[in-house]
Parts: C-alpha cells; structure tokens; sequence
C-alpha cells in the first residue's frame, strides 16, 4: 500500500504528526482537519489543511474523499470527555473510510486489559478492562471488527505510553519533565521496582509504516503489538535522561500519587489520571511476536537516542555555554 491519499486525523499531536511526515515522505498526499486553518498558515510542514472538526462526520466524510487511508490518531485532549466523544468520532471515522474505500490505521494501547491478561500480554488475550477508558478501547475495537465484516478494513497497533519529540501531551512531557524549559528534576510516576513499557513516536510511525507496505497479505481486521522501551524496574528512562544531559545527579521525585486520588473527585483531569494508576504500580508488556513475524524485526531506536531528540523537541535542553 504506496502513494494515494490520505487523511491524519490528529494530524497536530505526536503520533498524527509523525504518521504524515512519514507518509508525505513515502509519496502520499495528506490531509489534515483543522477548526481553523488560517492559524497553520505559517506551517510548511505539507499537509493540506481542511476546515473541519474530527467530531463531525460529515466534515471527516468530507476530507476522506478519495482518500485511501485514515489515521485515526485524535483523542479528547487531557482526557476528558472520553466517554461523550472517542466512540462517536470512531463512528464517523468509519463511515468515512466505507464511503471512501480507505483503510483505517488506529494508534492503540494497553488499557484494554485488565490483570486476567498481566503481566505478557498477546494479541488474542482476553479483554476484561477495569476502567472506563479501557472499556472505551474494546468498544473502540469491537466495532472495527463489526466494520471489517462489511468491508472497512483496518490496522490496530498496540504500543505502551508514547514519548517522542511532538509529544507534548504525553505522561513524559507532562510528568516526568516539563515542556520549554531546561529540566532541573524528573518526576518518576512508576512505583519503585515495577517495568514499564514506553514507545517512541517515531518508531511507532515507522512500524505503522512498515505494516501498511504489507497490508495487501492482512485480514480486514487486523491487529499488532509493539515491544518498544521496556524499562525493568522503573529507572531506565530516569536513567537515560541523565546520561543525555550529563547529570548523574539530577533529582528524581516520586510522582504525587496520593495527592492525585486525594484530589480526584474535585479535579477532572486528576480523576482520569488517578485512574491510570493501575499501569504504573503492575508490569504490563504487549508481546511483539506476530509483528515480527510480519516485519522480520521491530523498528527500534536506542533509547539515549530516543531520550535525546525527545528533550530537544520538547525544549527541554538547556543552550549551550556562551
């Protein structure tokens, strides 16, 4: 699957962002939905821009003409409102891709599963979520299969939290350091000794990528895992963050998590935060083999790398001595 068209939704955040670069790069066409264009005027970044709203589906129906991809990469940002708006954008996006004869391509996650599925998880594990956004992702994919009984086809792609140099509403941008700004200490929202798995942006990109080049060979409904980052105890991505900045010994601070509950119920976003808890207190790993069977080997870059261009890109990196 080269060339054509294609429309990002999300086509402003981290994995919607990479995903068109990459496509652009790939000989693509790209469109983009904005509520208002005239703000990316001054972006040179190749897209075709379309007045429009990702929760409207005439307006997604609209931008999906002659498309023969969509990336379905928006989110309710801070993640509010997932229960009021994910489904019915999927609805729309759906539409759109059988009225267009296009593929969807869906960014994925852990919060499908529940502990029935910890802690090394495949993509056939059973799907039994404990939380309102997990339940809102089985939805989410449930009816993708529902769609691709009657022709939509579409790519899901699990992968743990993102982080990357776009990524600014991430739990690393957010969390763990702070956008536009050297970092002076780290917040480290994993319990002490428990894994973690991370994956960078553009290696998510470049796998998606690699997947749609064999897309003729999949089922309508199809699914992957990526193995990304693993971190073993919780210290590694701590860790690569000094070695990049050469600061053995910037300060780490646990991640206010009693705080966080202790406020829930006044504060929405720490309410949806509080709720994610579980991830960061139990190893969960998505199992890559079915990818690699496909690809031969998962795009991976080292992490220090990763951790680099993720702090420049987020402003994180102090200028160099004058």
């Amino acid at each position: 699957m080269a060339g054509g068209r294609a429309l990002v939704l999300g086509a402003t955040g981290g994995i919607g962002g990479e995903m068109a670069r990459r496509l652009m790069a790939a000989g693509w066409t790209v469109r983009g939905l904005h509520r208002d264009p005239s703000r990316l005027a001054g972006r040179q970044d190749g897209i075709e821009w379309i007045k429009g709203d990702a929760s409207r589906p005439d307006d997604v129906a609209g931008a999906a003409a002659g498309a023969g991809l969509i990336v379905h990469a928006v989110n309710p940002p801070g993640y509010r409102n997932w229960g009021s708006l994910v489904l019915p954008m999927l609805d729309g996006t759906i539409a759109a891709a059988r009225a267009a004869g296009a593929r969807i391509l869906l960014p994925g996650n852990v919060y499908n599963f529940g502990p029935d599925a910890f802690p090394r998880i495949d993509e056939d594990a059973p799907q039994n979520p404990t939380t309102r956004k997990g339940a809102v992702r089985v939805e989410m994919e449930r009816r993708l299969r529902a769609a691709a009984e009657n022709g939509v086809r579409s790519v899901v792609v699990r992968a743990g939290d993102f982080f990357g140099p776009h990524a600014f509403s991430s739990w690393f941008a957010q969390v763990m350091v702070k956008p536009g700004r050297p970092v002076r200490t780290i917040s480290n929202p994993v319990a002490s000794g428990v894994g973690h798995q991370w994956a960078y942006i553009p290696d998510v990109a470049e796998t998606m990528m690699q997947v749609l080049e064999r897309s003729s060979g999949l089922p309508a409904f199809a699914m992957f895992h990526m193995d990304g980052h693993w971190d073993p105890d919780g210290t590694a991505m701590v860790g690569a963050i000094r070695r990049v900045l050469h600061r053995p010994d910037l300060k780490v601070h646990r991640f206010p998590w009693p705080l966080v509950t202790l406020a829930s119920p006044f504060v929405p976003l720490f309410r949806e935060l509080a709720e994610m808890r579980y991830l960061w207190r139990t190893p969960v790993r998505l199992d890559n083999g079915r990818l690699v069977r496909l690809l031969g080997r998962e795009p991976h870059t080292p992490l220090d790398d990763a951790i680099g261009e993720t702090l420049a890109g987020l402003g994180c990196l102090a200028p160099p001595p004058t």
